[in-house]
């Protein structure tokens, strides 16, 4: 079995696999101030909840954004799972970087466009709403040819509400008209379907410069509340980051009886 470990600036997610089976997956808010033996036997209980153990892990893989916790989650992988960590990064997750600068690509976009690739035909437009809006474009050859990075919605919510005295924290989630009537849904509106047109704009104009038809995946946790008002997002995968460790892994590691279910 395969612990997948995404390492964000804003959240750490989770999952264990079974082969390609995803068996328990979970979201958590990141800290840079855990320990190892933190880290590690919380993973532990978590596991515990699912009826799984430690020793039952294979392999470790880690797709990290957050230089500062390296270290960290390495003894988390060697210490409480007893392999070496397996780091990927843009340049080793096999997908090919047509880009100016292929070392400043993030692990995390190019393991995603691996899980969208594992789904889905290129070309594609994969769109992690996450601590960031990112916009991730993979030519018909299968090549990441770069994109664009936005805010993420509650990095933009919480900016604003920093600056503004007398607005306040609201749920995000879609209220019923874009012209809100109080200052919840004021806030709730401009988030929603602000970021919707932003996404729908964005992907009018990287249609138009790549041509083709691509297919537009979106992930992240916010992914379901902005497709629901999004006509151009045609599919939603929760887990995409998560999926494509697994690929990459089993890309790598393949199974001694050559078997990928």
């Amino acid at each position: 079995m395969l612990l997948a470990l995404d390492v964000g600036n804003t959240n750490l997610k989770i999952g264990v696999y079974d082969r390609r089976r995803l068996l328990a997956a979970w979201r958590l808010l990141s800290r840079r101030d855990q320990t190892a033996d933190e880290y590690g036997l919380f993973i532990e209980s978590l596991l515990r909840t699912r009826g799984l153990e430690a020793q039952a892990i294979t392999g470790v893989a880690i797709a990290n954004v957050v230089p500062q916790v390296q270290s960290t989650f390495e003894l988390v992988a060697e210490q409480y799972f007893g392999h070496p960590a397996f780091n990927v990064t843009a340049e080793t997750a096999g997908v090919p970087l047509e880009v100016d600068q292929p070392a400043e690509v993030g692990a995390d976009r190019i393991v995603t466009v691996a899980g969208a690739l594992a789904r889905h035909a290129a070309p594609l437009i994969v769109i992690d709403l996450g601590t960031a809006t990112k916009f991730n474009c993979v030519s018909a050859r299968g090549a990441f040819v770069g994109g664009a990075i936005a805010p993420g919605i509650r990095t933009a919510a919480d900016a604003l509400l920093s600056r503004a005295a007398r607005l306040f924290n609201v749920e995000l989630v879609r209220p019923k008209e874009a012209v809100a009537r109080n200052t919840v849904t004021n806030i709730q509106s401009g988030f929603v379907y602000g970021f919707a047109a932003l996404v729908d704009g964005m992907v009018a104009r990287i249609r138009a410069e790549m041509g083709g038809d691509p297919v537009v995946v979106a992930t992240g946790g916010l992914a379901p509340l902005i497709a629901d008002v999004t006509p151009s997002i045609q599919h939603v995968h929760e887990h995409l980051t998560l999926e494509g460790l697994r690929v990459v892994w089993d890309r790598l590691h393949p199974a001694p009886d050559g078997r990928r279910d």
